[in-house]
């Protein structure tokens, strides 16, 4: 896991997010709004917050370039949200053993890298050797692998240290990507890609900071209508890309705040879309240490939150959570969607020795600095702790400093947003509650042989018996929510875009965050 990168991702949703009507001053009023041009059927222009390109390199890019990168470079394999399963896309099937530990993927054929070199067996060993051996932080996807080789020019067979999901592996945000290395360039000058975009110009801190072409030679052809040229416009003001939105000269908007959101949806020719993602909101609780070291105070705390009153405040920004993992991934819990239950709070307070007719007690939680709905669920629910003789503290940090302090067991209450780097369940529990000493994303320090055992048996339950994998996801999410009380899951980030009407086929993959498959997209007038 990128130790600080997705996190400051995920805070720039909130930041985002919040902007309602204060981040769009100015901007026309509801019903008024008119789109008057539109953008150029050949070019998308892709109007974003925050800059694009950090990382040039395929092997180590863990940011926002990825809604690039994912345009030029490609996966054996593509995650089907519609279908909860992987597809085909460099490789046309694939196949295991058994036990979980041999996976063979076939190729397709005649796919040629912007370099020119073919795309074969021995080219995609050689990425993802060189990806591994990177050592860089989402290399990590590839940990199971102990050798590749190559079996004939259309064929690579993995052989893994323990049972894994290669084809959803193979599909990752971060990582996964299959390229030549002669074509990495940090100067962004060109690539070692096989998508249907390459690199036209790259230039650093400009508005219109990346320009992508299409690759004439891309194996899906260019016979139908497609958009040929790539645009990322880069602007922290979102009343500019509302009146580029209007007058044509942006195509796609990836974030509103509410506000502009509602005139996007109100205004002819635009389109706007809402779609849970699968980004959570997590409250850790502090199991080793403090008043939350005991069971009770964690479960009056689960029990004090105002899941249905946050939700409501932050309207469309969120869904409500059922369980640990988000509708859409295996392991998802339907009917868990936690409710607020004060009279219980205060009995278990009172049974802890605290509580309106106890001793007082203080807690201390962190969250984001800037991040306006984690502020706002910070401070609803000290205001509720302090109806029950409960002193919340919360201090908001920026999110190296918190993280820091979290390893250390800085506060009761830890608040974080996380999201898988493929589509699987399985680094929620890993990273967040299996033991671990130091501490790294185990910020509720829990020690608990048993959680371990079941959360070691989900890479290889989900390859040899998923209905096995399903029973020990509903046995984990029971154990960690429900007797140990380590956690809370206020919400799941909801992802809002706007865009122009004439734009068809869009649909938002929540597996690849804020990514629009351009290619896939046809443009009409």
């Amino acid at each position: 896991m990128n130790p600080f990168v997705k996190r400051l991702a995920a805070l720039s949703i909130g930041l985002v997010l919040a902007l309602g009507p204060t981040g769009c001053a100015g901007a026309p009023a509801p019903g008024t709004a008119t789109l008057t041009a539109s953008p150029r059927p050949a070019e998308f222009v892709y109007g974003r917050t925050l800059e694009v390109v950090t990382e040039w390199d395929p092997a180590r890019a863990y940011s926002s370039e990825v809604v690039a990168l994912h345009n030029i470079y490609e996966t054996l394999t593509v995650w089907n949200p519609v279908a909860r399963k992987v597809a085909p896309r460099l490789a046309t099937s694939w196949h295991s053993s058994a036990d979980g530990r041999t996976w063979t993927f076939t190729l397709r054929r005649g796919v040629r890298f912007h370099t020119g070199r073919l795309m074969d067996a021995a080219a995609v060993k050689q990425a993802i050797e060189r990806t591994i051996a990177s050592k860089s932080a989402p290399s990590y996807i590839w940990d199971a692998v102990e050798t590749i080789r190559a079996d004939n020019p259309s064929t690579v067979t993995f052989t893994l240290k323990y049972a894994a999901p290669l084809d959803r592996i193979a599909s990752a945000t971060y990582a996964a990507f299959v390229y030549d290395p002669a074509g990495v360039d940090q100067a962004g000058r060109r690539d070692g890609g096989t998508g249907p975009y390459t690199i036209e110009l790259w230039r650093k801190g400009a508005a219109d900071e990346l320009t992508l072409k299409a690759f004439p030679g891309y194996w899906g052809g260019w016979d139908r209508p497609h958009y040929t040229k790539v645009r990322f416009h880069v602007s922290a003001s979102h009343r500019e890309h509302w009146r580029r939105l209007l007058r044509g000269e942006t195509t796609f908007v990836w974030r509103f705040g509410r506000s502009l959101q509602a005139r996007a949806a109100a205004t002819g020719g635009l389109r706007t879309t809402r779609r849970p993602s699968y980004a959570t909101l997590m409250m850790l609780f502090n199991t080793a240490s403090g008043p939350m070291a005991d069971v009770r105070v964690r479960k009056a705390v689960q029990h004090a939150v105002d899941y249905e009153g946050v939700l409501r405040a932050l309207h469309e920004n969120v869904s409500p959570a059922s369980g640990i993992i988000p509708e859409g991934l295996p392991g998802h819990q339907r009917g868990r969607t936690p409710r607020q239950d004060l009279q219980r709070a205060a009995e278990l307070l009172a049974r802890a020795g605290y509580g309106p007719q106890g001793r007082p007690l203080r807690l201390t939680l962190t969250y984001a600095a800037g991040d306006a709905d984690q502020r706002l669920l910070a401070e609803r629910l000290a205001a509720t702790l302090s109806t029950l003789n409960v002193t919340l503290v919360a201090r908001a940090m920026p999110w190296l400093k918190q993280w820091e302090r979290g390893k250390r067991r800085g506060q009761d209450i830890f608040v974080m947003y996380w999201w898988p780097d493929y589509a699987d369940a399985y680094s929620y529990f890993a990273s967040m509650f299996r033991s671990a000493d130091p501490p790294s994303f185990n910020l509720t320090y829990l020690k608990d042989q048993g959680v371990d055992a079941v959360i070691d048996s989900l890479p290889r339950l989900s390859v040899t018996d998923p209905k096995a994998a399903e029973r020990a996801y509903a046995q984990l999410t029971s154990t960690l929510l429900d007797v140990r009380a380590v956690a809370a899951v206020p919400w799941v980030v909801t992802y809002r875009r706007a865009y122009a009407a004439g734009v068809q086929g869009y649909h938002d993959n929540p597996a690849y965050p804020d990514v629009v498959f351009v290619y896939e997209l046809r443009p009409s007038a």
